[in-house]
């Protein structure tokens, strides 16, 4: 087991007990022997786990006195305002979880996905310091990959594959999965990031990694039915969703993006249980989609 996960492991079980105590946090410990092997969280252990976890994570583990001496997570907002940071605790806590019940290895299910994780390391790595990456690339539709070069702007999960948006040597901004990559190095070359390039509003209008530049964003209002509705309230499709409307047998939400082509696959997706309301050439657009599916079935 890792300082990491040592420490996400402790992070975890405090913010999910609320408050505990040093000897409850020791027990819990020592009971999964796959990572204590049954040894006690001694306290000076515990210090020096605490002060590494503000080091590296800005994460307070403060102590309550009155009461009983209880350990808290005293900045809760950092973990919850922070994506990253939560996404990143969040799923070295899963993976921990799962590590403590490797015996049930065959009943804990997940799916294989393309992660393009070693391509990852080396363009994380080359954006520390504003390095130029040079990346053989094939294209779903080519036999062939590209070699050419990148500045990388920023990383991108969506869908459980891993994607670099990075201006290339024809000065277009574009984005590339990662799983695509047959090579990816650092050069020796750097670059400047733009001073007023941000991620996270770059891709503020879009729905994952299409670039839409032809496409502006524009107000959507989408019906979910009764039994979708309330999938939509758990799971929004976009951050800029919100309810509008409640009647019951169904519910009107409101979006704000661009309606690019993955988007629209999105909303396909979903079947019937959602209609498009607004805007009318989105509209037309799922109805081109649905008449074009309902020709692959005239004849049966």
């Amino acid at each position: 087991m890792t300082q990491l996960q040592k420490y996400t492991w402790l992070i975890d079980t405090i913010r999910r007990a609320g408050k505990i105590s040093h000897k409850d946090l020791s027990d819990r410990w020592s009971q999964n022997k796959d990572f204590s092997d049954g040894h006690k969280l001694h306290r000076a252990t515990f210090n020096r786990w605490r002060d590494a976890i503000y080091e590296q994570f800005g994460i307070m583990i403060d102590c309550q006195k009155v009461g009983g001496y209880l350990y808290y997570i005293a900045n809760p907002e950092d973990i919850d305002e922070d994506k990253l940071k939560k996404w990143m605790l969040d799923s070295f806590a899963v993976s921990n979880a799962i590590g403590e019940h490797l015996s049930l290895k065959g009943r804990i299910l997940v799916d294989e996905i393309p992660s393009g994780r070693d391509h990852l390391i080396t363009i994380l790595e080359a954006m520390k310091v504003n390095r130029i990456v040079k990346i053989s690339y094939r294209p779903f539709k080519r036999s062939h990959s590209y070699t050419f070069t990148i500045e990388p702007y920023c990383v991108k999960l969506f869908e459980n594959r891993w994607y670099v948006l990075g201006r290339n040597n024809r000065d277009e901004i574009k984005i590339y999965g990662l799983d695509r990559l047959e090579e990816a190095c650092a050069t020796d070359s750097t670059f400047k990031l733009p001073k007023d390039f941000n991620a996270e509003e770059f891709f503020a209008t879009y729905y994952g990694v299409v670039i839409g530049y032809g496409t502006k964003p524009e107000r959507i209002v989408i019906r979910a039915n009764e039994d979708h509705k309330h999938y939509l309230r758990s799971l929004p499709l976009h951050l800029s969703q919100r309810e509008i409307e409640d009647c019951g047998e169904y519910a009107d939400f409101e979006l704000y993006l661009a309606p690019t082509y993955d988007f629209v696959m999105k909303l396909l997706q979903m079947g019937a249980m959602v209609e498009v309301i607004s805007p009318t050439s989105l509209r037309k657009t799922m109805k081109g989609w649905i008449s074009d599916m309902s020709e692959l079935y005239k004849n049966d």
